[in-house]
């Protein structure tokens, strides 16, 4: 949680410029890639078009899917098995964009072969497989993190830049909102999938209200039930110790705004839709006045090499976490998920 800020400093004439070194500069490491799904696809198009990381090996439990994802990409070895990947030689970090219920296996699998490793989010369905997953990378001496994007982007250190400094005073106040519509038959709708909005969509919203705000000292949480057989919506209520408030919202219903806002004593943070991606950042002194803008563009998924360039600049220092998302930060938004769900009467099936 962030201290109090009573005596903020004045607003300022500018708002910041992002710190993210060029992601071409980072360090060129061998990749791994478990899992052949949508995000795979849009995450090894990005860090090959604006990286110098390789991917020599790609793999799935069907081997011919992974072959054919490996001509597509260019990926010199494919296997059909997870644990040929891991054993290879010529990997130095496995990427696991498998399914959320094989987040854990996947990632136990590829830390215990002695392999950094970046998993998908969420980095697992809860917080004691989270917390699993951070000892053993602990006790391996490797790295590991959540490739939960929105922290590695430029936009977000606009917006640390802007919480450290103070200007906002004192926070009271997260709003965030994720919501899309999905068709039938899509993964999210499937409960032997862990489905449902909260780990794929909630995660965004929980993040940033963890991240401000801290763990919450109390959970209010509603939820709607979907006729897949998963939940459909939810909404919560996260209060800090000092009575601060996050409300989120998420839904697979219907597209919402997305939108996002840090509201303190003496200014107002806002992040137009979708708020965890690449995007403006609006800064409003409080009681009003002309606003300050910085502004990128919008090129959604194509930003994902921001959180690989990490990894690589981590590692290559040595490092065993990233300072932009910690394992910490991931197993205290992974507790509140857990308390959302609970609240919430939503269990994962066997």
């Amino acid at each position: 949680m962030r201290p109090p800020r009573t005596d903020p400093p004045a607003f300022p004439a500018t708002l910041p410029a992002p710190r993210t070194p060029d992601p071409m500069a980072a360090p060129a490491l061998r990749w791994g890639v478990l899992g052949t799904g949508w995000i795979a696809e849009r995450f090894v198009r990005s860090v090959r078009r604006h990286t110098r990381q390789r991917f020599t090996a790609v793999a799935s439990r069907d081997a011919a899917r992974a072959a054919e994802f490996a001509g597509r990409h260019g990926v010199p070895a494919s296997y059909g098995s997870y644990e040929e990947l891991v054993a290879a030689t010529d990997v130095d970090v496995v990427y696991v964009a498998t399914e959320h219920t094989a987040h854990l296996a996947c990632a136990r699998l590829a830390l215990e072969a002695g392999k950094h490793t970046l998993v998908e989010k969420p980095l697992a369905l809860d917080a004691t497989e989270a917390t699993e997953l951070a000892e053993l990378a602990a006790a391996r001496g490797l790295f590991c993190a959540e490739a939960l994007w929105t922290f590695f982007l430029p936009r977000f250190d606009v917006v640390r830049q802007i919480l450290d400094s103070g200007v906002l005073g004192d926070i009271h106040t997260v709003l965030a909102d994720h919501g899309e519509h999905f068709a039938p038959g899509h993964r999210i709708l499937r409960a032997d999938l862990a489905g449902g909005p909260l780990l794929d969509l909630g995660t965004y919203p929980v993040s940033l209200a963890t991240w401000v705000l801290g763990e919450p000292a109390e959970i209010l949480a509603t939820g709607q039930p979907h006729p897949a057989g998963v939940n459909g919506q939810l909404s919560a209520v996260l209060r800090d110790r000092d009575g601060s408030q996050a409300v989120v919202h998420t839904t697979l219903f219907s597209d919402t705004p997305t939108t996002a806002t840090i509201a303190g004593s003496h200014a107002t943070l806002t992040l137009p839709g979708p708020f965890y991606q690449p995007g403006d950042v609006h800064l409003t002194p409080a009681g009003g006045g002309p606003a300050l803008t910085y502004s990128e563009p919008r090129t959604a998924h194509e930003a994902l090499h921001f959180e690989a360039a990490e990894v690589a600049r981590r590692v290559a220092e040595g490092r065993r976490e990233s300072p932009l998302r910690p394992l910490e930060a991931s197993i205290t938004t992974l507790r509140a998920m857990d308390g959302i769900r609970q609240k919430c009467g939503i269990g994962f099936a066997p």
